[in-house]
């Protein structure tokens, strides 16, 4: 069986070559700037050759002398400076700027194909068509599609952006795999395992408490659900179980609360149950660092289900 050798710029904790890799493509090499990123990277790809550092600090021609010729390029250009969660903040242009690195990459090694992960506000990028244009320039047909993670069998409700590039035909439309949405309750840890503490105390932010009475309100007194514990939240500060998770954020985003007496108690979302909301296996690594790290790690993926079927689609495997 032929491999697809591929290359996964910023490649983060590894989500898109988790799914390239069910997908039958063979992890040749990636590049991130975190070093905790490319430890647990190499964990779990141990036959990768694995940078750690800035993109613009690689020299490319010994790069490809070392790792050989690919066949896809798979990236996820920095989304910060992009994604709405910045809310009014100032946007960084040379953030968004790293996202210039595929071409120079692409014009470098000239794969096969390339895949482009991004928060869908990476639209609005006054140089988004500019970059388009110079892909198509070095040959690429290309596709835009916004896909939902929950639509591919991932317990949470995630969309992004994905630029498929193939130099031989215009990339396919990803349909969607999974009809039955897995919910938030399939993924959290039922056995008591995790220490509740009372939602109630004199330390708890005022903005929560309101936040568990609007929940409360819609779901009863003997309902489970979760509250959005941080961050802003434009859908009442609340969810049911019944549902997706909302989206992963970098953050430590969400508690689950649970009716006891008069009296509920509360606890954060565990990382084994944001691994599993982001579709990664249960074996896959997720070791070093802190709580906080491996949250951060979990929230800048990309879901591997997603980019699996993805790379079925676009490589017809």
């Amino acid at each position: 069986m032929m491999h697809i050798r591929t290359l996964d710029l910023f490649a983060g904790v590894g989500g898109s070559s988790a799914g390239a890799r069910k997908a039958g493509a063979k992890i040749v090499a990636a590049v991130d700037v975190w070093p905790l990123a490319t430890e647990t990277y190499s964990e779990n790809f141990p036959g990768a050759h694995v940078v750690t550092g800035k993109l613009d600090q690689v020299p490319i021609r010994e790069f490809h002398d070392r790792i050989g010729n690919v066949d896809l390029l798979l990236a996820s250009p920095e989304c910060t400076n992009h994604t709405v969660a910045k809310g009014s903040a100032k946007r960084i242009e040379a953030s968004r700027e790293t996202a210039l690195h595929v071409i120079r990459f692409a014009r470098e090694f000239v794969p096969r194909w390339i895949v482009i992960e991004n928060v869908t506000q990476m639209r609005q990028w006054r140089r988004y068509n500019t970059f388009g244009r110079q892909l198509k320039d070095l040959g690429y047909n290309i596709r835009e599609q916004v896909l939902n993670a929950k639509d591919f069998g991932v317990p949470q409700d995630r969309r992004r952006l994905f630029i498929l590039c193939d130099r031989q035909t215009l990339p396919p439309k990803i349909r969607p795999t999974q009809g039955k949405l897995v919910t938030v309750k399939q993924v959290l840890d039922g056995n008591g395992s995790w220490k509740l503490s009372p939602l109630f105390s004199d330390t708890r932010a005022e903005n929560t408490i309101a936040r568990y009475l609007t929940g409360l309100e819609q779901m009863g007194e003997n309902k489970s659900f979760l509250l959005v514990y941080y961050g802003t939240d434009a859908a009442g500060g609340w969810q049911s179980l019944d549902r997706p998770l909302r989206t992963v954020t970098t953050v430590d985003r969400f508690a689950l609360v649970k009716p006891s007496g008069d009296l509920p108690k509360m606890r954060m979302l565990q990382v084994p149950e944001l691994r599993r909301a982001m579709g990664f296996d249960e074996q896959y690594r997720l070791n070093g660092g802190t709580r906080r790290d491996r949250i951060k790690l979990l929230g800048n993926a990309v879901c591997p289900p997603v980019m699996e079927a993805v790379v079925r689609a676009l490589t017809r495997k």
